[in-house]
């Protein structure tokens, strides 16, 4: 299995180990050249190997910051994914992991940031017991220097002076509050639940990235850290001099009369985040561009249990399976953007979304809909195709829940492709399970597959689509209502002819079916849904997969959305 992953992921597992090991050679070679370079002699007489880890923290938190933004310069990625279309699929579609290597540098952020801080808490620490020493040590004698010029090593110059103080007043002190404060709210209103029920909290704070570039920005301006000037290593060497500087000579008689002088690190994490920055303005100004575009609302529908359709054209819009795009509407939010699914079929002449009520957005949009036309941007769509399926004879198709909404668009698309004798189709058969905590949320999916289901019969083909709902989440009513029900034609809950089934899927007995049925094909395996799902899913794929190479095989996808 691992083999595989890396097969199909090769590009996602480079990237990744690309990544940790520049992450790696920056922290290493920064430690080292912080620990032992001479220029920092003095600097470490006073804060020992707390510089270095403050150091080499900065630099990879400078690099960080330099690719956070980049997975999310959405209209970018759609540009790369076009021009790399002649590529092979696999990496097209490695490029839908954005939003996982986003987090990854994220938490890489927040590990570098506690790393950063807790160093520099010590080093704070440190520059203050060396500023009220009176032991005539060299830490003592190095924080005494600030009284002529700019000789200052210590940026502590007075015994009154706090650690809370600096924290506050200093510039570096101050942004580097404002900065790890930003970076707090953002990972945590960043959390699957928040985004999935409170969607507004996390775009909202997510905006806070603004105030962390323009802290960052400024946060080395001052340079508090210093080291010994090349001009001051050329004249008092630290090696030949630092014996007598603690030595206190009025009558100088040796070469080390004069003392050493220190200047600051230039800031440098401007020169790090300045094209990404630039990469990303045009990003926006694009999004903007394209949300001018006029978008014709054709049709609206309102299914059961608060689902609202909406059906739209476009100028110029064309769209894949499994595309999602991004929704505004001015009357509501000018600045909320919002992603949904496509539910529509390339083949049909217009583009559809399906909006169930998970949040304030949304219910302020249902609500709106339902008295009056409001306009409505859009921007996409984006994603790779799921055009995979099609590739199969036999496809599985397993939904979870909200996972169900892009197998709207495929089983659609495959039903034209089927219709119109299309060529790229290899489709023979589709196996679809539905898995569902209550199918209220989805009645508009079981409309959906009714009228398919009655195309599918008009036509003679009753037999391309077996499809199989599991209500995973039922109450006694469903169950007396099911028992009164027993003998109807059609499903109590559903309303369509095959009966649901209650509980979960017996995956090992559903695999076996399909291998006893197809016992010679190759069949894909494509999931919608949760983690959980999938490592069952494959694990079933494993064990079901003949070895005899003219026998059953089944292949395991796992969609993004």
């Amino acid at each position: 299995a691992m083999g595989n992953w890396l097969v199909n992921h090769w590009f996602s597992a480079a990237v990744l180990a690309a990544w940790l090991g520049i992450n790696i050679f920056l922290f290493t070679y920064y430690f080292l050249f912080f620990d032992q370079d001479d220029r920092y002699f003095y600097t470490r007489a006073i804060l020992g190997s707390a510089l270095a880890w403050a150091r080499a923290s900065a630099k990879c938190l400078n690099f960080n910051s330099m690719l956070i933004l980049l997975p999310v310069c959405r209209n970018l990625l759609s540009f790369l994914r076009g021009t790399c279309s002649c590529c092979r699929r696999t990496l097209r579609k490695q490029l839908d992991h954005n939003l996982t290597f986003h987090k990854l540098v994220a938490y890489a952020l927040a590990l570098l940031t506690a790393v950063h801080t807790i160093a520099h808490l010590f080093n704070l620490e440190r520059y203050n017991q060396s500023q009220q020493a009176t032991d005539g040590s060299l830490p003592a004698v190095l924080s005494k220097m600030h009284l002529q010029d700019n000789k200052w090593l210590n940026p502590i110059h007075s015994n009154e002076t706090t650690v809370e103080y600096m924290a506050f007043t200093t510039i570096p002190g101050l942004t580097g509050v404002i900065i790890t404060l930003a970076l707090i709210l953002m990972v945590t209103s960043s959390t699957e639940f928040i985004r999935r029920n409170y969607f507004e909290v996390f775009w909202y704070t997510h905006h806070l990235f603004l105030v962390y570039f323009a802290g960052l920005v400024i946060h080395g301006i001052a340079g508090l850290v210093r080291g010994q000037t090349e001009q001051s290593m050329a004249e008092v060497h630290p090696h030949r001099c630092a014996q007598y500087l603690t030595q206190g000579d009025q009558n100088c008689t040796h070469n080390c009369c004069k003392d050493p002088e220190f200047g600051s690190i230039p800031a440098e994490s401007w020169k790090w985040v300045l094209a990404p920055i630039i990469l990303y303005v045009f990003e926006r100004i694009l999004r903007v561009w394209r949300a001018q575009q006029k978008v014709v609302v054709t049709k609206v529908v309102m299914h059961p249990a608060r689902v609202l359709e909406l059906q739209m054209q476009k100028k110029g819009f064309r769209m894949e399976v499994g595309q999602y795009i991004f929704v505004n509407c001015p009357a509501i939010s000018p600045l909320e953007w919002h992603p949904f699914t496509l539910t529509s079929a390339p083949e049909e002449d217009f583009f559809s979304i399906h909006i169930r009520m998970a949040g304030d957005w949304t219910e302020r949009l249902i609500d709106t809909f339902q008295s009056e036309m409001p306009r409505i941007e859009v921007d996409g769509p984006f994603g790779t195709a799921s055009e995979d399926v099609f590739q199969y004879e036999v496809a599985m198709l397993v939904g979870a829940g909200i996972g169900v909404t892009p197998f709207a668009s495929i089983l659609k698309s495959i039903w034209y492709k089927f219709q119109q004798g299309d060529q790229t189709l290899k489709t023979k058969k589709i196996y679809f399970y539905w898995l569902c905590r209550d199918t209220g949320a989805f009645a508009w999916f079981n409309d959906l597959l009714a009228s398919l289901e009655q195309k599918m019969a008009e036509s003679g083909k009753a037999d391309f689509l077996t499809y199989r709902l599991f209500l995973t989440g039922w109450d006694t009513s469903i169950a007396n209502n099911v028992a009164l029900h027993f003998d109807t034609a059609t499903d109590t809950v559903t309303g369509l002819r095959q009966k649901t089934i209650f509980g979960r899927p017996m995956w090992n007995t559903e695999f076996a079916a399909v291998a006893a049925a197809h016992p010679r094909s190759v069949v894909g395996v494509f999931l919608c849904g949760p983690g959980a799902l999938a490592k069952s899913l494959q694990k079933s794929c494993h064990q079901h997969s003949s070895l005899d190479p003219r026998k059953v095989k089944f292949y395991f996808n796992k969609e993004n959305f």
